[in-house]
């Protein structure tokens, strides 16, 4: 396979235009918003893990070998991808003069020609082959070959691109970095900046996603659950809290690159940073060693059980991410143990043994809660005519889903119940008839909960969901007054 393919593509209404130089467009980082390098390689360990172990062994061959094996097991999607609006312009405003457009990039040939067939906008495409990666000189060679020192505009994006502008007519960098753009005025050529779009602080705080942290207070349930710790202990707990919302948000990081084919297609997902482009899925493969050293970081100033516990958390979490999830009930299980361990890590970081009581409580009220969030996902989809790729369910499991979390739901009020009629708890607590109001209003709740989900209006995780929900909000107002009666009276 050559790296030149000519693609069938309307010209501007005279024609080509001879005089006209071509307008030479990267993909990567120009064009669209991501990388194809990444974007495979990503979506090649969403479709099987094993295939990481096959992009190694390809890599010892060459990055062009590797580029090559990934387009060999993965498809990608062109019509999901994010572009830059603002080069598609430009390719259409030059093709409007009548000038010729080429998409010249280092990922593999047969994705880059999906890309322009998709897109309908470039009269040939340059992409590198197995044994030549079409990047650096290798492109600029490329290029003054097929049209002449000078004979082009070249559209790019990083420090690799440098020795394509020295040949280029015109140099237009989309998104460069200030040390890239000094170096292209430096040629003395005509030169144009498109700025960055996204990849800002702000965008990397939304794909932690800060606001799934709340899930991990569940830390601090063992400390409220005798009210007797206090002082230093309050310090650990924080300290857990702060390790499992870094490995939290780096599972995070991690599920959203895997998921980004579903993302792109869901209503609400698609606004992920991933998913939109508005972080490079380069940023997010960064993004994930520095969140894991900080977490493990953090929880071994703790204890060395604690980091064990958080490393717990991180395999299960990959499991869920890379296999897991595509299981039914499996998956909901794996998700109600991902919610106990967070109790397990404030209870391990304070050093106390959780009762038995507190553990069977956490494993049924957290199915529930992962059921309900299964449910919610398929009414959605079902309201939407969306299919998910990376789930064992289909919309007519929505029965017996529900079915799950209500009885789980119910089983886990009926074990706080249990433990209400403990002697050792009605001595630990004054006032402790004021928990049967709280099995009352956990019932309700939970009744709501599935009702919500089945109708197709839960837009996010239960806990999430619930914050965001006014009644959920005033029922755990309630429970927090009857919790404090029950301790203080």
């Amino acid at each position: 396979m050559t790296t030149a393919q000519h693609i069938d593509a309307d010209g501007g209404e005279d024609g080509i235009r001879a005089d006209l130089p071509v307008l030479a467009v990267d993909l990567d980082g120009t064009l669209l918003r991501s990388d194809m390098l990444h974007e495979t390689l990503w979506a090649a360990l969403a479709l099987r893990s094993r295939l990481l172990g096959a992009a190694i062994l390809a890599l010892f061959r060459g990055r062009a070998a590797l580029k090559a094996a990934l387009a060999d097991n993965v498809t990608i999607d062109p019509a999901i991808l994010p572009y830059d609006e603002r080069v598609l312009a430009r390719i259409d405003a030059w093709r409007e003069k009548g000038g010729y457009v080429v998409l010249v990039t280092a990922t593999d040939v047969r994705l880059a020609r999906a890309v322009a067939v998709h897109l309908g906008v470039f009269d040939a495409v340059h992409g590198s082959t197995a044994d030549r990666n079409l990047k650096g000189a290798e492109k600029s060679a490329l290029l003054v070959a097929e049209y002449g020192h000078q004979g082009f505009i070249y559209m790019g994006d990083s420090r690799a691109d440098l020795a394509v502008w020295s040949e280029a007519a015109e140099a237009v960098t989309v998104g460069a970095d200030r040390r890239v753009r000094r170096a292209v005025d430096a040629m003395g050529r005509r030169s144009e900046h498109i700025p960055a779009r996204g990849g800002d602080a702000l965008s990397m705080l939304r794909a932690l996603r800060p606001h799934q942290w709340l899930k991990n207070l569940l830390v601090f349930v063992p400390i409220l659950a005798d009210p007797a710790h206090g002082g230093w202990e309050w310090t650990w707990a924080l300290s857990a809290f702060v390790a499992l919302s870094l490995i939290a948000s780096a599972g995070y990081v991690i599920n959203d690159l895997l998921d980004l084919a579903d993302d792109r297609t869901h209503p609400r997902k698609r606004n992920r940073p991933f998913a939109r482009g508005d972080l490079s899925v380069a940023t997010g493969t960064r993004m994930v060693p520095v969140l894991l050293l900080l977490g493990f970081a953090v929880a071994a100033q703790v204890s060395a059980a604690l980091a064990m516990v958080v490393a717990t958390y991180f395999v299960l979490t990959m499991a869920y991410s890379l296999r897991l999830k595509r299981h039914s009930i499996i998956d909901i299980c794996t998700l109600a143990g991902l919610y106990t361990i967070r109790i397990v890590a404030g209870g391990v970081a304070i050093g106390v043994a959780l009762s038995v009581w507190l553990l069977a409580f956490s494993m049924f009220t957290f199915f529930a809660l992962a059921a309900a969030k299964r449910l919610g996902e398929l009414s959605d989809a079902d309201a939407a005519g969306r299919t998910v790729t990376r789930r064992g369910y289909t919309v007519e499991d929505r029965r017996i889903l529900s079915q799950m979390a209500i009885s789980a739901g119910y089983v886990g009020v009926l074990v706080l119940a249990l433990y209400i009629d403990e002697p050792t708890v009605q001595e630990r607590f004054g006032a402790h008839r004021m928990f049967w109001g709280v099995c009352a209003l956990l019932i309700f709740w939970i009744s709501r909960l599935v009702l919500v989900a089945d109708r197709g209006k839960m837009d996010d995780d239960p806990l999430i969901w619930a914050i965001r929900d006014p009644v959920s909000r005033a029922t755990v107002a309630v429970v927090a007054v009857l919790t404090g009666l029950a301790v203080f009276l």
